[in-house]
Formats: C-alpha cells, sequence, structure tokens
C-alpha cells in the first residue's frame, strides 16, 4: 500500500491550485479530520474521546453513510464540530468519469450540508476541482499535511501515533478515518494525539469557513 504521511511542496504542486492542505496560523492549533463516517461505532467513539478534551473536529461524511445514521450525522453537528463532503459513495475521482463522479458529488451534498469538499483516496482531477470551485455554491477542497495511516492494517496502533505525533505542527491539518476498517488503529492513535497535544498546549479546532 503507498502513501505519504506528509505531503512535501512537490507532491502538492502536482494537483489543481486553490487546494487547501493546512491552516496558516503560527498558534498551537490542530484541526482533526475524520473521513468516511458516519459510522455506529467508530463515529460515536471519535464524538465521545472528543468530548473529553472539549477538541472540535470536521467530519469528511459519505452521502450513503448518513442516509443510514441520521441522527448520528446531527449529533456530530449539535456537539459543534464540522461536516464536508465525500461524495455519496467514495469514488476515485481518478477512475471515474468527470459527469458520473460530480453527479454522485450532487448526491452527496442532497444529505450534507457544507461547502467543504474531500476527494476520497485524495485523488481529484483539475477539471473536477474547477467544477466544484465553479459550483453555486461552490466547494473549498480540503486536502491534509499529516496521514495518520489508521487504514492500513499492516502498521501497528503505535505507528499511526508517532505518524502524527512526528509530523504535526500548528496549522495542520490532519487526517483519521471514522471507519470499521480503521477503528482499531485510530481509537489507540487519536486517544493519544489528543492527550499528547493538549500536554503540550494545543487545541482543536474545527475547518472554519474563513480559511
Amino acid at each position: 500500500m503507498r502513501y505519504i504521511v506528509t505531503t512535501p511542496w512537490w507532491l502538492r504542486m502536482m494537483f489543481p491550485a486553490h487546494l487547501i492542505w493546512r491552516i496558516p496560523t503560527a498558534e498551537k492549533i490542530l484541526y482533526l479530520t475524520f473521513d468516511d463516517g458516519p459510522h455506529p461505532v467508530a463515529t460515536a467513539f471519535v464524538l465521545n474521546e472528543l468530548k473529553k478534551y472539549k477538541a472540535k473536529a470536521t467530519f469528511f461524511c459519505i452521502g450513503k453513510n448518513v442516509q443510514e445514521q441520521p441522527q448520528l450525522y446531527q449529533q456530530i453537528l449539535t456537539e459543534g464540530h464540522r461536516v464536508g463532503n465525500h461524495t455519496h459513495n467514495h469514488l476515485n475521482g481518478w477512475k471515474t468519469d468527470d459527469k458520473t463522479w460530480l453527479s454522485n458529488v450532487k448526491e452527496a451534498a442532497k444529505w450534507i450540508d457544507s461547502d467543504l469538499f474531500r476527494p476520497p483516496y485524495g485523488k481529484i482531477r483539475s477539471f473536477q476541482a474547477k467544477l466544484l470551485q465553479e459550483a453555486t455554491p461552490s466547494f473549498r477542497i480540503i486536502m491534509w499535511n499529516v496521514l495518520s495511516a489508521d487504514f492500513d492494517q499492516n502498521i501497528s496502533k503505535e505507528q499511526c501515533f508517532n505518524h502524527v505525533k512526528s509530523n504535526a505542527k500548528p496549522g495542520s491539518i490532519i487526517v483519521f478515518h471514522d471507519s470499521e476498517k480503521a477503528f482499531e488503529n485510530m481509537k489507540y492513535a487519536l486517544s493519544e494525539t489528543l492527550a499528547h497535544f493538549s500536554g503540550m498546549g494545543y487545541r482543536f479546532e474545527a475547518i472554519g469557513r474563513a480559511y
């Protein structure tokens, strides 16, 4: 399984312009994000852990999962977190024709009220990005600069935490997954991340509307 834990400048240059990789700040703020939910077990765990630290986060939801878990989706919002569109069926933008892909994003938008979008697998073509940015209302495309890799079942939960611990800096956008596949790694790495960085004086915020 190939992936890069922290995104170097040369990799970012390969993607369409105007994608958001981190939030510029000198303050001790981290932006936790969760992909692929809501999931009845994983998302419930995440919400409970965040509450312990008065932390806020951003959840990039799959439309069909919101359909299946509407109360959990509403709980995310009620507890002060933000949501984003992650397509309706977790489509890979590099492997899907533009018309089908955009239609799937629009289907998810019927269930997810947000101007934030994250492409599944981080894969989006320039024309797809242009379509989203020219849509009405337009989307802001949120990527990341720290990947926990909690989805990788060939690495340990300790390694997932170390990916975050070693690479997160003020303004980092960090990816976890509130999914069944990632759950065992995520629940350890998230708990350790919250404890470690809180102890260092960091706070955790949702991605706001001003970025």
